[in-house]
């Protein structure tokens, strides 16, 4: 009985270190480009786009499509690197505890 205890004690904080950590993720911040630089996207940690730069040297009616795929290339890598953010948070937050390989948390 004071096993079961001690594991719901422990799985309660684990449930507040998680929502604390996903506190955190939501204030993160990160910016994705492409065409070096001409294109940037900054997402949040919710995968909200907070802003979109456009360098003006784009705006021709001939490079609609390279800009239109300039835009998904820079979302792309924001969201990548807010996904790499998680996963390090993820991961420090879990070191020690017996999960499974492959089982990704929050679950």
């Amino acid at each position: 009985m004071k096993d079961l205890l001690g594991l719901m004690g422990k799985a309660k904080e684990m449930q507040a270190k998680f929502q604390a950590m996903q506190d955190e993720i939501a204030t993160v911040e990160s910016v994705g480009q492409a065409g070096g630089g001409l294109v940037s996207v900054t997402l949040s940690g919710k995968f909200d786009m907070k802003s979109l730069k456009i360098d003006p040297s784009l705006f021709k009616e001939d490079d609609v499509e390279i800009l239109e795929d300039l835009i998904l290339a820079a979302h792309n890598d924001a969201k990548a690197k807010v996904e790499q953010i998680m996963q390090e948070k993820t991961k420090a937050l879990t070191s020690g505890l017996p999960i499974p390989p492959g089982m990704k948390l929050p679950f």
